[in-house]
C-alpha cells in the first residue's frame, strides 16, 4: 500500500470524524457538578447514581459501563519498561505500575461503594506523559474494610472437564494513612475440540482422514497485595507484592487413517508450569518546586515447558516418537524517577530510566528409540541466555493553548546494549530517538478530536533469539542473534461525538509505518527464524458506539457496538509479494446487547463476535487459524439473589467452530512443489457458564 494510499484514508477518517447535528446534550443524566479535581472543567464526570441500574460491584463494572469508552493499554500488554503511561484508565489521577496485574485485575478489586466518581477527561491536560484521547479517572475513597468475591465455573458440552475453581476473593480497606488491598484469584479455563483432518495431495485425493480432539486447560492461583501510605507533607508510598503459579496441560489424542498403510495412532501430552513472582514500589514527594517520584520493579517467572509425540501402529511395527523439554527463567528490573513541575503555564516532567532483561534457557530434544526409551539427541541452538540493558531518559510538556485547544510533547532518546550467549553468542548495541506530539481540540462539550504523531520502539520477544521445535506441526524455528526491535511512525486520530440521550460515538483511525519489522524469514545457512524482514505499514479504523434504547422507549436497554477493519503491507521474504502481517487481526465485529429491566433486579443480553484473522508464511507452509465464523452468546443475571449477584450465560449459539487451514511444500519456496493440504474442521459445542459475586 502506497504512502498516498494510507494519506486518502486517514483523509477520509477525518472527514468522518467531524461533528453531526445530534439530540440536545443536556439529556445526559451522568453529567454532574462536581468540586474542584485533577480533571478540566470540561470533564465529563460519571457519579455512582448513573451506575446504579448495574448495580455494579466494583469499579470494572462501572468504568465497563460508560458510554462509548472501552479499556485499553496498560503495562501488562508487553509494554517496554515502563515508560510514559500509555492505558486510559487512571486511579486517582495516578496510572497503575503493576505489570503483572492487568487494568482490568486491579480495577475489579476497588469496591463500587468506595467509587466517588469517575471522570472523562482529556489525557493532554493531566500531568500524566503519555496519555491522550479520552481517558477515564477513577476518584475513589477506602472506607474502612471491605471485602469482595466473584465464583467462576462453567463447563462444555463436549471434549472438556468442568471449570470450577476460577475467581477472586479480595479486601480492600483503610486504616489511618494506610490504604491496603489484599487478593487471592485463580484465571482458569478448560477448552476443547474434535472433528476431522484431511491431509490431500496437490491434485485434490485423499492422502490420510484423521480422527482427532483435543482438551485443555490452565489454572494461575495468585496472591496480590497493594499497600499505600500517606506520609504526610504531600508524600506518599506504594508497594505491590504479587506470587503466582502456572499450570497449563493439553491432550490431543489422533487416528489416521491413511489410503495406503497401517493405521497410526497419536498421542500428544502438552505440560506447562512453574511460578512467577513482582515486587514493586514507588515513593513521591514535593523537591524544588515540584514533584520527585521513584520507582522500582522486580519480577521474574520460570516456565517448565514439556511435549511429547508417539505414534504406534496397528500393524505392529515399531513407534517413533519424539520429546522436547524446555526451561525458562525471564526476569525484568527497572529503576524509573520521574520529576514534574509547573512552569509557563504547562505541566513539566524530566525522567530517566533504566531496565534491565533477561532470559535463560535450556532445551533438551528426545527421540523415541525401538527400545522404547527417549533418547538425547544434540540440539545446541536451544540452549543459552540473552540480555538487555537499556537506559532512556525524557522530557515532556502538557499545556492547555486555550479552553478547546491542548497539546502534549514528548522527547526521548534511548540508548540499548543486547548480549547472547550459547552457540550463537553476539553483541550489539543501539541508539534510538523516539516521542510524540499529541493536540486536542474540542469545539463543543460533546465533541472533541484527538491526534498524535509518534515515533515507538517495539519490545522483543527474547524466545526468537534461540531455536525451538513443534513436533505436532512438525516445524523447527532456528535462533537468530541478529534480531532487534522494530521501530515505527505512527499517526493516530481519535473522535468522541456525544449523542445526546441516545449515547455516543467514537472513531479512531491509525496509520503505522514499520522499520525492521518481525516475522519469519529464511537463514542463509538454511531453514528459517523469526526476523527482521523490513519496512511494512498498517492502516486500522475503528468505530465504537453506545446506543441507548430509552428514548424509543426500551427503558434500560442499550447496545455497545464495535468495528475493526485493518489493511496491512509486508513484502514476503520467501517470494517477494506483498501479503498481511502473519496471524495479524484484519477485522473484528463486536455487538453487545444487554437490558436492565426497570424496576426489577433482572437483566438479559445477547453478544454477537466475530474475528477475521491473517493467515501466515513460513518456508515451506503457508496457513491460516481461526475459530469461527460468529459467536452468538446469551445471559441472564439478577442482582440480588439473598444480596448475591448471580450471572448465566450460555455461549456459542451458533456453533462456530475451529478451523486450521495449511499447504506444505516439498522443498524451499517460492518454486517448490505441493507437498499436501491440511485441513482441520472441529466442532468446538456449546459453552455454558456460572458467575456469583458478592460483597462481605
Amino acid at each position: 500500500m502506497s504512502i498516498r494510499t494510507a494519506a486518502s484514508r486517514l483523509a477520509l477518517a477525518c472527514a468522518l470524524a467531524l461533528p453531526v447535528n445530534a439530540a440536545a446534550k443536556d439529556g445526559e443524566t451522568a453529567l454532574a457538578e462536581t468540586a474542584p479535581s485533577q480533571a478540566a472543567d470540561t470533564a465529563r464526570v460519571f457519579e455512582p447514581a448513573y451506575f446504579a441500574q448495574f448495580a455494579p460491584r466494583n469499579a470494572l463494572d462501572m468504568v465497563s459501563r460508560i458510554p462509548g469508552f472501552s479499556i485499553s493499554g496498560g503495562n501488562d500488554n508487553g509494554q517496554r519498561g515502563l515508560g510514559q503511561a500509555n492505558q486510559n484508565v487512571l486511579v486517582n489521577g495516578e496510572r497503575f505500575s503493576s505489570k503483572s496485574d492487568s487494568l482490568r485485575d486491579q480495577l475489579r478489586r476497588i469496591p463500587a461503594s468506595d467509587v466517588v466518581r469517575i471522570e472523562l477527561v482529556d489525557g493532554n491536560t493531566l500531568d500524566v506523559p503519555g496519555l491522550t484521547g479520552l481517558v477515564a479517572n477513577v476518584i475513589y475513597a477506602a472506607q474502612g474494610a471491605s471485602g469482595q468475591f466473584r465464583w467462576d465455573t462453567g463447563f462444555r458440552a463436549h471434549n472438556t472437564s468442568a471449570q470450577l475453581y476460577g475467581g477472586e476473593i479480595s479486601v480492600t480497606g483503610s486504616d489511618g494513612p494506610l490504604d491496603f488491598t489484599v487478593s487471592l484469584s485463580n484465571d482458569n479455563n478448560r477448552f476443547g475440540a474434535d472433528g476431522p483432518v484431511l491431509i490431500t495431495a496437490a491434485d485434490g485425493s485423499l492422502i490420510e482422514r484423521q480422527e482427532t480432539k483435543f482438551s485443555g486447560g490452565f489454572d494461575n492461583p495468585k496472591l496480590s497485595t497493594s499497600f499505600s501510605y500517606d506520609l504526610g507533607g504531600e508524600t506518599t508510598a506504594n508497594l505491590n507484592l504479587s506470587y503466582g503459579e502456572d499450570f497449563f496441560f493439553r491432550n490431543e489424542p489422533e487416528i489416521g487413517f491413511p489410503v495406503d498403510g497401517p493405521v497410526r495412532t497419536r498421542d500428544v501430552r502438552v505440560r506447562e508450569d512453574g511460578p512467577q513472582y513482582e515486587i514493586g514500589a514507588d515513593i513521591e514527594f514535593p523537591l524544588a518546586g515540584g514533584k520527585l517520584k521513584l520507582i522500582g520493579l522486580e519480577r521474574f517467572e520460570r516456565d517448565n515447558f514439556a511435549v511429547t509425540l508417539v505414534d504406534s501402529f496397528d500393524d505392529g511395527s515399531a513407534s517413533t516418537g519424539s520429546r522436547f523439554r524446555q526451561t525458562n527463567g525471564a526476569g525484568e528490573r527497572i529503576g524509573r524517577a520521574e520529576y514534574g513541575w509547573r512552569m509557563l503555564d504547562a505541566d513539566w516532567q524530566l525522567s530517566g530510566e533504566a531496565a534491565f532483561n533477561r532470559l535463560d534457557r535450556v532445551s533438551q530434544l528426545f527421540e523415541l528409540a525401538p527400545s522404547g526409551d527417549f533418547v538425547r539427541i544434540a540440539f545446541p541452538a536451544g540452549t543459552g541466555g540473552v540480555t538487555e540493558d537499556r537506559y532512556e531518559g525524557s522530557l515532556s510538556l502538557s499545556k492547555e493553548l486555550s479552553p478547546t485547544l491542548s497539546v502534549q510533547a514528548i522527547g526521548a532518546m534511548e540508548f540499548s546494549r543486547i548480549e547472547q550467549t550459547g552457540s550463537a553468542a553476539n553483541s550489539r548495541s543501539f541508539r534510538r530517538p523516539k516521542g510524540s506530539l499529541a493536540t486536542t481540540w474540542k469545539p463543543a462539550d460533546d465533541f472533541d478530536v484527538s491526534l498524535t504523531l509518534a515515533r515507538r520502539v517495539s519490545q522483543l520477544s527474547f524466545g526468537d533469539f534461540l531455536a525451538s521445535v513443534s513436533l505436532n506441526t512438525d516445524n523447527e524455528n532456528g535462533g537468530n542473534n541478529q534480531l532487534q526491535p522494530y521501530q515505527s511512525w505512527n499517526i493516530d486520530l481519535e473522535a468522541n461525538k456525544r449523542l445526546g440521550p441516545w449515547g455516543s460515538l467514537k472513531f479512531e483511525a491509525r496509520q503505522a509505518w514499520f522499520e525492521d519489522f518481525i516475522d519469519w524469514f529464511p537463514l542463509e545457512n538454511g531453514g528459517e527464524a523469526r526476523g527482521n524482514i523490513g519496512d511494512a505499514e498498517r492502516t486500522h479504523l475503528e468505530a465504537t458506539a453506545t446506543l441507548n434504547l430509552d428514548p424509543i422507549g426500551i427503558g434500560g436497554a442499550r447496545i455497545d457496538l464495535r468495528g475493526v477493519k485493518r489493511w496491512m503491507s509486508v513484502t514476503d521474504p520467501f517470494t517477494g509479494e506483498l501479503r498481511d502481517f502473519s496471524w495479524d487481526q484484519r477485522g473484528v465485529i463486536d455487538i453487545d446487547f444487554r437490558h436492565d429491566i426497570p424496576s426489577t433486579d433482572w437483566a438479559w443480553g445477547a453478544n454477537l463476535y466475530s474475528d477475521d484473522r491473517a493467515g501466515y508464511s513460513r518456508l515451506r507452509e503457508t496457513g491460516r487459524e481461526w475459530e469461527g465464523p460468529t459467536f452468538l452468546n446469551l445471559f441472564v443475571e439478577h442482582k440480588d439473589v439473598m444480596g448475591l449477584t448471580v450471572n448465566a450465560g450460555f455461549r456459542n449459539l451458533l456453533g462456530a467452530r475451529q478451523r486450521f487451514y495449511r499447504t506444505v511444500f516439498e522443498t524451499d519456496r517460492p518454486d517448490a512443489e505441493i507437498a499436501y493440504r491440511e485441513d482441520m474442521d472441529r466442532r468446538i459445542g456449546p459453552i455454558f457458564r456460572f458467575s456469583v459475586s458478592g460483597d462481605f
